[in-house]
């Protein structure tokens, strides 16, 4: 779980003193930091939003790691051929808001946890040749995500290769399954939508059935969130009013029936009064 992995089966990364051959060399290899390609429109559109999603859910769990996104790792000193541009990757125990450009693993002393793939044009790149660098690189888990799998009978949506032993970097589970469980993030890869709109999203829960919410839609969450508050505040201010008047109401009621009754009282007692008297009986 986004803990630091090894470089080796069976060695643990740790940050080491360069040694005397390294500190007398210098290096005068010019390491690229970008390569003018073309690139896949979707592979960009799934890895852009897909890269602040982790960063996300990792900052959630109050774990120090950068999330990035194709940018290149050299993992062999002196040599360009050995590096890989992970489409997202996770580097356990580095800022999250560092800048890097690109990286070197013999000066950092750190390789990725975690390092996804999405397949684009050039199939064997991701299928064949991804996977030997990186073994050889020493990442804990790769996910190779193929968008286009229909497209050829032996294509596979989901490829998931782990660190196993001193086997090294081993494919442990090919899918085509819209889903398959992270064990270096501790949750599920789902491909949302389809064709031109399908997407890499994480899932949560036990089978990965809850999505974990892009900031668009937390924001229009949250909007929506404020306007129910307010429906409720208003429709409670209804009921309010409502209740005052009615009360308002029986009183008037209340106030009109003694009004009429105390009104009946006084023409009675006025009627009362008109009537002429009549002589009391036995007098002359």
């Amino acid at each position: 779980m986004l803990a630091e992995v090894p470089v080796r089966s069976g060695q643990s990364i740790s940050r080491r003193k360069p040694t005397v051959t390294e500190r007398v060399t210098v290096d005068t290899t010019v390491y690229p930091v970008e390569e003018k390609v073309g690139e896949d429109i979707l592979q960009r559109w799934i890895a852009e939003l897909l890269r602040p999603l982790i960063e996300q859910y990792i900052a959630g769990k109050k774990v120090r790691a950068f999330t990035g996104a194709d940018q290149f790792i050299y993992f062999r000193r002196g040599d360009i051929r050995r590096r890989v541009a992970p489409d997202v990757f996770v580097l356990p125990g580095v800022r999250p808001d560092r800048r890097v450009t690109s990286w070197k693993t013999w000066e950092e002393g750190i390789v990725p946890s975690l390092a996804i793939e999405v397949v684009s044009k050039d199939v064997d790149k991701d299928y064949i040749d991804g996977p030997e660098l990186y073994r050889e690189l020493g990442v804990q888990e790769l996910i190779v995500f193929d968008p286009d799998h229909e497209e050829e009978p032996d294509r596979i949506r989901f490829q998931v290769w782990r660190q196993v032993g001193r086997r090294g970097l081993q494919r442990v589970l090919a899918t085509n399954e819209d889903r398959v469980q992270s064990k270096v993030l501790g949750c599920f890869l789902r491909a949302v939508g389809s064709s031109e709109t399908i997407r890499l999203r994480l899932g949560l829960g036990p089978e990965g059935e809850m999505l974990v919410p892009t900031e668009a839609e937390r924001e229009r969450a949250e909007r929506e969130r404020e306007a129910a508050d307010k429906e409720r505040d208003r429709a409670s201010w209804e009921r309010e009013r409502a209740d005052r008047e009615a009360a308002r109401g029986d009183e008037e009621h209340a106030a009109r029936l003694a009004a009429e009754e105390e009104l009946a009282r006084l023409r009675a007692q006025l009627e009362a009064r008109r009537r002429p008297r009549r002589p009391k009986p036995g007098r002359r």
